[in-house]
């Protein structure tokens, strides 16, 4: 959460872009995709998001989106001078935070109606179904719930009502695409470049190569766009890299998948990995919205990429052995 207390401290990120009239479903795609970063409109074609690390990842994600699809875009970063003010625009956040908060609630109301006249076990189970879904929503909102809207209590002290009277939720499994393997020569004794600023992404790529791939591999931070690899040079997650975002995959779904690992416990952190980069709840792991605080955590309170890969290690390793324990 952002701090109120210093307003003329605030910095905003604004993407600007303007979208080809057709297709239309590309339109809708990069409107959903808006949404689901928490970004709000200050004009017409232009939305903002508090800057920091992460939001501007997410824009500039969307950035090359659209211009991969006949669009226009930049990102820049700004300070609100005149016409309108940082309260202003933390109002409109707000605002589309608690709209979201109250959709939730009145779900959870409908729910908890139904949960009185619920008798057979299938009707239960797919309370369980929908009430887990609620949930994942919840934590989406949440998520972007930047400046701390004054629904969220509400909709989450249903939702905690409706848990306590309720089985625990159901798991569901997905499996990950199948891509060709790399081999262990591709992988070994290389450099692995990626863009400064890690995130959860990032992190977790850099200690799956240095837990699984190459404990010995040379990790290294650049400015991001256009760098030049040098022989025996690795990019990942970076727009031009070797190992990047494929499809709606993360980086770490794809290198998992390139270098042919197939353990069900990396398969899990995968999942949660997405659903925190991506922010879609395509899998909607319970553990995600911990593993996300964490994480979370440790950006904040280390400023040095590599001392953030050093604190997340821990993190991923007693991941991967609760998985390993939960399967066994």
């Amino acid at each position: 959460m952002i701090d109120r207390t210093s307003p003329a401290e605030q910095r905003w990120l604004l993407l600007i872009h303007q979208l080809p009239s057709k297709p239309a479903y590309f339109r809708v795609k990069i409107w959903r995709r808006l949404q689901r970063i928490g970004a709000v409109a200050v004009k017409s074609t232009v939305y903002a998001l508090p800057a920091n690390a992460e939001t501007q990842e997410d824009f500039e994600w969307l950035l090359k989106e659209i211009l991969e699809g006949g669009g226009e875009a930049m990102v820049c970063e700004a300070r609100l001078i005149d016409g309108l003010s940082d309260a202003q625009v933390h109002a409109l956040f707000d605002a589309a935070r608690d709209e979201d908060y109250e959709a939730i609630a009145n779900e959870a109301r409908t729910l908890s109606a139904r949960l009185e006249a619920t008798r057979t076990a299938e009707e239960k189970a797919e309370l369980r179904s929908q009430l887990g879904r609620l949930r994942k929503r919840l934590a989406d909102v949440t998520a972007i719930d930047f400046f701390g809207a004054t629904s969220r209590l509400s909709a989450e002290s249903l939702i905690v009502e409706l848990e306590s009277r309720l089985a625990e939720d159901m798991e569901m499994g997905k499996e990950v695409p199948e891509m060709r393997p790399l081999t262990a020569a591709d992988l070994k004794e290389r450099v692995w470049i990626t863009r400064k600023g890690v995130h959860v992404d990032r992190i977790a790529c850099s200690w799956l190569i240095r837990r699984f791939i190459d404990p010995d591999a040379v990790i290294r931070f650049v400015p991001g766009k256009g760098y030049i690899p040098n022989a025996g040079e690795i990019r990942f997650d970076m727009f031009e890299g070797e190992i990047t975002h494929e499809g709606d995959r993360c980086s770490f779904e794809v290198l998992l998948a390139r270098a042919g690992i197939t353990d069900p416990a990396l398969q899990a952190i995968a999942e949660i990995v997405h659903d925190i980069d991506l922010k879609d709840a395509k899998f909607g792991r319970e553990e995600t919205t911990g593993i996300a605080s964490l994480i979370a955590g440790i950006c904040a309170a280390q400023p040095q990429d590599e001392q953030r890969i050093v604190h997340g290690g821990p993190v991923f390793d007693n991941l991967h052995q609760y998985f390993r324990a939960k399967r066994g």
